[in-house]
Order: structure tokens, then sequence, then C-alpha cells
């Protein structure tokens, strides 16, 4: 199996990628997520998901390790293909799907083109406890309240309440108020919803 290639960027398109590798050139399909990181020209590494068909060998190409192992995860879900996969990942980032999944929130996925109600949900059901047990690198919490909502969370789960209840309670203040103004005050608010 193919893990990653490395070479010379011949061309890219929005869909696909040609990486020339000492003379042979791999067509490797990708995302919009992927190509607005991909440079216009010259060296470029592409993490590679080889998909073997009786009419077709077919190469996917990604930017980094984690769009790789959410697009796996996503075709594991019966219904979800490689190129339903790939729609996903380029109408959301990966950190958007790790959030709808983990936080439970399908109507999310359900927005993207060629997704029913019924496929977002059972992406959900389906995922939600693999993604939890992996030490995944997206963080949950947006950039800007990362360390209030770390130490809000770390001290809401002393407190004796499941982190996945505690992670929720955090998303649904942030959202109500916007911003935390101090870890007390995030705790404050969670605390009346839990």
């Amino acid at each position: 199996m193919i893990t990653y290639l490395e070479g010379n960027l011949v061309e890219k398109t929005p869909t696909y990628a040609v990486i020339d590798c000492h003379g042979v050139g791999y067509f490797m399909h990708i995302s919009l997520n992927t190509f607005s990181k991909l440079p216009d020209k010259g060296v470029c590494k592409l993490y590679a998901h080889q998909v073997i068909r009786e009419d077709a060998h077919l190469l996917y190409g990604f930017a980094d390790q984690e769009e790789r192992s959410i697009f796996r995860h996503l075709i594991t879900v019966q219904g979800v293909g490689p190129n339903t996969a790939r729609m996903i990942l380029s109408s959301l980032s990966v950190r958007e799907i790790y959030q709808a999944i983990s936080m439970g929130q399908a109507p999310m996925l359900h927005g993207v083109k060629g997704i029913g109600a019924k496929t977002a949900q059972k992406i959900v059901l389906e995922l939600k406890d693999k993604l939890s047990k992996e030490d995944y690198k997206v963080d949950i919490f947006p950039e800007v309240h990362n360390s209030i909502s770390k130490e809000a969370l770390s001290a809401l789960v002393m407190l004796g309440f499941v982190k996945n209840q505690a992670e929720k309670a955090i998303q649904t203040v942030l959202k109500s108020q916007g911003q935390a103004n101090s870890v007390e005050d995030l705790i404050k608010a969670c605390l009346k919803i839990l």
C-alpha cells in the first residue's frame, strides 16, 4: 500500500493533483481542503489512501494525516464511499467534521451536498465512539477560547461531570454568550445548565 507520495507537483485542480515521482506521474483525487494547502508548483507531499476496485485503482491524496484519518473513518460507514467522504472533506474542515461527530451534530453533516439526514445520523452514531477513543489532535474548542475552555473543562471533570457532557455545556455557553471573560464565569454558566 502507498502511504504517501513526495514529488514535483505537475498539475493541480480543486478535485485532483498530479505528482511526478521520479518520472512517474500519479493522479490523486483531493479535497478542497487539500487543494488550498498545496503550493502552485514545486515539491509537495501528499498522504495517500489507495482504493482498489474491479474496474479501477484510485489514489486519494491528503495534505495531512488527520484529514486522511477522518477520510478512512468516514468510508467505514455503510453508504459513504470515497467520493462522498471527499465531498464531506471539501465542504467542512477536519475540525468541523470532528466537532459534528463528537458533539452529535448530524444537521451539520446533513448540510453537505449528497448527505441525507439518515446518512448524517448514521455517521454520527457509528463514528462517535471511535473518534472519542483516539487521541485526536483536533481541539474541539475554538482557538479564541482555547485556554479558558480547557481550564473550565478540567475543573468540571474534577467536579465529577462526564467529559462529553462538560464539553457540550461549554460549547453551548460559548455559542450563547460569544466569549467567556474568565474561567470562573464559564464554569458558573456551565453549572447552570449541567
